[in-house]
């Protein structure tokens, strides 16, 4: 499936590979240029139009289908003309649910420290099915998953020195429940931090 990040330069070559019908012949070059498609004057082609507003998207930035199709409908493009367009994107490898999936858990998992049914939630908004994103989000390994939680504690309680360990504790798991951690991980890690750090959390509430 290969890393997505390389669509950074999507516009180089690519647009050949996307169209439904082989390229006009190649003409004199003294003749005018074609009409830009972005003009949307009475001679500007739907499918041009619509081809490259997926290649801008795509620009340094994966998206799933869902989101290339909602800008698609916002800038009035036939449904017709975005879904086959979206088919060929997807033919080409421009278009990966699952390998945007597993990019933006890659990104948000270590950099948000987010839990994986926050991050399940997320892709869902994306557009990505459950399916896909169980498959992506089966990945994560636990170790991970905790030790993202314990950064997350361990950098909050900087600022938590004044505040009583009840309170604390309150605090430190309303936010990895925030982050989508369940309620046990979350007062397990919490009451070890808090030894750590000479300090003490009460009983988990049932």
């Amino acid at each position: 499936m290969g890393d997505p990040s390389w669509r950074g330069d999507v516009h180089d070559g690519v647009d050949a590979w996307t169209r439904t019908e082989p390229p006009a012949p190649r003409t004199d070059r003294r003749a005018s240029p074609p009409p830009d498609p972005e003009a949307g004057g009475p001679e500007a082609d739907p499918e041009s139009v619509a081809r490259k507003i997926l290649l801008d998207a795509l620009t340094g930035q994966a998206r799933s289908r869902k989101e290339l199709a909602d800008r698609l409908a916002k800038r009035l493009v036939p449904d017709e003309i975005a879904t086959r367009l979206l088919d060929r994107f997807e033919e080409v490898g421009l278009v990966d649910d699952e390998a945007f999936a597993r990019l933006w858990v890659s990104h948000r998992q270590p950099g948000k420290g987010l839990a994986r049914r926050a991050l399940a939630q997320e892709l869902r908004r994306k557009g990505v099915d459950d399916e896909t994103a169980r498959e992506v989000l089966d990945e994560v390994d636990p170790a991970d998953e905790e030790h993202a939680a314990r950064t997350l504690v361990r950098k909050k309680l900087r600022s938590l020195s004044r505040v009583d360990d009840v309170k604390a504790t309150r605090r430190l798991v309303g936010m990895l429940a925030r982050k989508g951690y369940g309620s046990a991980m979350a007062y397990a890690v919490v009451r070890s931090e808090l030894e750590a750090a000479d300090r003490s959390a009460p009983d988990a509430e049932e």
